[in-house]
């Protein structure tokens, strides 16, 4: 008996690396499968390593809101969501930090996702981008944060 062969066409297609995600797409799939496969109870320490890892001024926007969360919502937990720091409530991520590097952009960004409590009518921010942090992106972080666990 033969073994079953493939058509060319199929080995083609199989052989090329697909268009529908950038580089950064995919390593972000990837960084998202090793989140989930991390220790729940080592999230912060992964979330300061990744820091680390981040090129200035990330690196330093990053640490510092990590600061700015730990002090005025303690209850969130750090992890890692898509390879970024983020913060859960009740294991569901409310916000995060996305450096500039991760996507190539000109800006950081600090985001929140739909568990966040922010509604304002019709439409809201959920990201914000970041070039550098002041004192009154800091204080606006710190109530956005405390608003969106309300």
């Amino acid at each position: 008996m033969r073994p079953a062969m493939k058509s060319a066409k199929s080995s083609t297609a199989m052989s090329k690396k697909s268009k529908a995600f950038t580089e950064e797409e995919r390593a972000a799939i990837r960084d998202r499968v090793e989140d989930l496969k991390a220790d729940k109870e080592d999230g912060e320490s992964l979330v300061l390593a990744k820091i680390a890892e981040m090129r200035e001024p990330d690196r330093t926007m990053g640490k510092r809101i990590h600061a700015i969360i730990k002090e005025n919502v303690p209850t969130l937990t750090p992890r890692l969501w898509y390879g970024m720091p983020a913060y859960a409530k009740d294991d569901k991520v409310v916000c995060f930090f996305q450096p500039a590097q991760k996507f190539k952009t000109r800006y950081s960004t600090f985001g929140f996702s739909d568990k966040a409590n922010l509604d304002e009518g019709n439409m809201w921010p959920a990201a914000f981008a970041l070039k550098r942090l002041t004192a009154a992106e800091e204080a606006r972080i710190a109530a956005l944060v405390k608003k969106a666990v309300s």
